[in-house]
């Protein structure tokens, strides 16, 4: 996996990233969990969420990403 330095600081994030668009609506928190696994075993530490994930947005779901990411975190400490 190739990294690159982040800015002005001494963090290196890989160059492929992991998107996160479909997760909580598409994807369920299973699933992404997988691509999170997978991806980190590859040597992915970069995920891409935003506020408007999962697309389309819909009230229902809105957040799900971020919540899903902190879910795989919390449980792999």
């Amino acid at each position: 996996m190739n990294f690159k330095k982040l800015g002005k600081t001494d963090l290196k994030v890989s160059t492929i990233c992991l998107g996160t668009m479909t997760w909580g609506e598409q994807n369920n928190q299973k699933e992404a969990f997988e691509q999170m696994d997978y991806a980190l075993e590859s040597g992915v530490n970069f995920f891409d969420t935003a506020e408007i994930y999962p697309s389309p947005c819909f009230e229902k779901t809105y957040g799900s990403t971020e919540k899903i990411i902190g879910n795989w975190l919390k449980e792999r400490k």
